[in-house]
């Protein structure tokens, strides 16, 4: 939302008109109104957001969580409250109610279910798979480590061997 700065002439005199959206309606005839104000920093030139809360007038309870609103400058109507609602521009569609205050578990929340694994296929329909190259008698686990244990207790083996002609 930008800076909408533009004054409005009415029979009392210019009062300045802000866009911004509705972040809390949690009091009676006040909604909080969240501007945002865009502008280049004064030395580097880069544009610098910048947001403001207002507490307007909303007499009828109208202003929905998420709604896009035109405050109005006013009165002082309270210590906080010199702005109402003129008009509303969008509804919003905000849900006001957290997940967790209607009984969905933490977990769900916090981590996203994975997707399913895929199904795997048996090693017999599979053409390049390392199962199918291992001979079925040896249907003891494979890999790069059990292969060397092997190979070292092959080589303890034939050492012993030699060993036992020897002596």
């Amino acid at each position: 939302m930008s800076e909408a700065a533009a004054m409005t002439e009415t029979g009392r005199g210019r009062r300045r008109t802000l866009v911004g959206t509705v972040i809390s309606v949690k009091m009676d005839k006040t909604a909080v109104v969240s501007v945002e104000r865009r502008r280049p920093h004064p030395l580097y030139r880069k544009i610098v957001r910048t947001t403001k809360h207002y507490k307007a007038h909303d007499p009828h309870n109208e202003a929905v969580l998420g709604d896009v609103v035109r405050i109005e400058e006013t009165r002082p109507i309270s210590k906080d409250k010199h702005w109402r609602i003129s008009q509303t521009l969008t509804r919003g569609n905000v849900a006001d109610i957290a997940p967790r205050d209607i009984g969905v578990p933490e977990e769900a929340i916090l981590t996203p279910t994975p997707p399913p694994a895929p199904v795997s296929q048996p090693a017999a329909e599979t053409e390049a798979s390392p199962a199918a190259s291992v001979p079925e008698d040896d249907a003891g686990p494979s890999g790069p480590d059990i292969a060397a244990e092997a190979t070292a207790a092959e080589a303890d083996e034939a050492k012993d061997a030699e060993e036992g002609k020897d002596a």
